[in-house]
């Protein structure tokens, strides 16, 4: 386990926490116990003086003097702990004592443990701390009795440190014995608690590059599923990211070999000829090429900006009437050359969607190029801008060879030329309108064309509110 690792991070914290907790209750706990005991202590050092005071009142004074001389009667205390034999208990006697004192202050009664101990003054009662030898002890003193008898009870401090001790002993010592072990279970829980993190960091160093498996941990806490679902979302869009370079450059690499062979030999041919007019031809032929090749390029860089996420932006209100006539302009050098009848309905008023005016562009220019492209000359192309049922709607319709409905869903797979069509196409014009309706949440269908013959694309999206 490294240092500052998750695992020693939590354990250190839940420790830390668990010690900041117990330890200051511990200590709150012995003090207000210590508190309790000296009162409880206290209490009974006064009864115990009480209790004196009653029996002495009981026997009386006078007898109490004729038995004490001139001496006073002196208690026999033992030393040391003694073992009562018959209970198999130890009393601590040498830990307690009393003393009386009639009104001149003389020494009636003792015990021998605190014989040495002065007489109170007359103005000294309650409770009081008293040096004797080696020994401290508590005090309590009676008011004198209308007799004249003072009464003084002490306890050594013995008993209530032993208390204390033992306080201290109960409630500091395990915590601190059972710390290492707590340290260990706490180990052993965070440990088991982390297996998901184990298995999941597993996962990922055994994850093959380009795989498309969604990440699954069994039985994943609720807190790692939010992590799951984002490295999830994560993959998912570093491959499409991936694929789409992948696919570019596959695009790249095949359509633009053919146009730049066909440039090559014809400039190849422009060189070795020494005939005017042949290398007119090839240089002509070259120069075809290239303009293929610029057309092209052109797909495959919208096709590449729509496959990047063009809808990332921010979308913005477009006038499809208005893209339709900057398209058609464009467009009006082909349109002039295909010997087609085109013709366009567009509404008088603006038909606003939300979305990019490029890839709308983009999408009605391609349309309007293979309906060019697949209808022969004298045929007649129908391209128009209107609304439906709360919908923007693009028709273009031919009356070309239409496609039949079992490969109209294959149309729209990049490269795919139906059999038979005309033009310098490269399969690449459905599949650029494809992506941009995704972009605008927009349906396209493949009908047949009203004409008799050839085929109708609609195209419908949401209007801008």
């Amino acid at each position: 386990m490294t240092a500052g690792s998750l695992r020693s991070r939590l354990r250190v914290l839940i420790l830390g926490v668990i010690a900041l907790v117990l330890l200051p209750l511990g200590v709150v706990s012995i003090k207000r116990t210590v508190q309790e005991v000296g009162e409880l202590s206290d209490g009974r050092l006064a009864q115990s003086a009480r209790t004196l005071q009653t029996m002495i009142g009981n026997v009386g004074l006078g007898t109490i003097r004729r038995k004490a001389g001139e001496g006073g009667v002196v208690v026999p205390i033992e030393a040391k702990s003694t073992q009562d034999q018959s209970r198999h208990e130890q009393t601590y006697e040498s830990e307690v004592g009393f003393q009386v004192f009639d009104m001149q202050g003389r020494l009636l009664m003792v015990t021998g443990n605190i014989a040495d101990l002065p007489p109170p003054t007359l103005d000294h009662v309650g409770y009081e701390d008293a040096q004797l030898g080696r020994y401290r002890w508590r005090l309590f003193t009676l008011p004198a009795t209308p007799e004249g008898v003072t009464i003084r009870a002490a306890e050594r401090y013995d008993s209530r440190r032993d208390i204390a001790r033992a306080l201290w002993m109960e409630y500091v010592l395990p915590p601190l014995i059972g710390l290492p072990v707590l340290a260990l279970l706490v180990g052993w829980a965070v440990q088991r608690g982390l297996r998901p993190l184990d298995e999941l960091a597993a996962l990922l160093a055994s994850r093959n590059p380009g795989s498309k498996e969604t990440l699954g941990v069994a039985d994943a806490p609720r807190e790692l599923e939010p992590v799951l679902a984002a490295l999830n979302d994560q993959f998912a869009r570093l491959e499409e990211a991936l694929e789409r370079e992948r696919r570019f450059s596959a695009d790249v690499a095949h359509e633009l070999r053919t146009p730049l062979a066909s440039t090559m030999i014809n400039l190849e041919n422009a060189e070795a000829t020494r005939d005017t007019r042949e290398a007119g031809v090839a240089l002509a032929g070259a120069r075809e090429s290239l303009a293929a090749l610029e057309r092209r390029v052109e797909q495959l860089l919208s096709l590449a900006r729509l496959d990047a996420g063009f809808g990332d932006a921010e979308r913005a209100v477009v006038d499809l009437p208005s893209v339709a006539k900057t398209v058609i302009e464009e467009l009006s050098p082909l349109i002039a050359d295909s010997d087609v009848e085109l013709a366009v309905e567009l509404p008088d008023r603006p038909v606003h969607v939300h979305g990019h005016e490029v890839a709308l562009a983009a999408l009605m220019r391609n349309l309007l190029e293979n309906a060019l492209r697949h209808v022969p000359g004298g045929g007649r192309v129908q391209f128009a801008v209107g609304t439906d049922q709360g919908k923007a709607v693009i028709d273009v319709i031919d009356n070309g060879e239409g496609i039949p409905p079992e490969r109209r869903a294959a149309v729209f797979a990049r490269f795919h030329r139906e059999a038979g069509s005309r033009g310098d196409g490269y399969g690449l014009g459905l599949s650029i309108v494809q992506r941009a309706a995704q972009l605008h949440d927009a349906s396209i269908e493949l009908l047949d064309s009203p004409f008799g013959r050839g085929l109708r694309v609609s195209v419908r999206m949401p209007l801008a509110t």
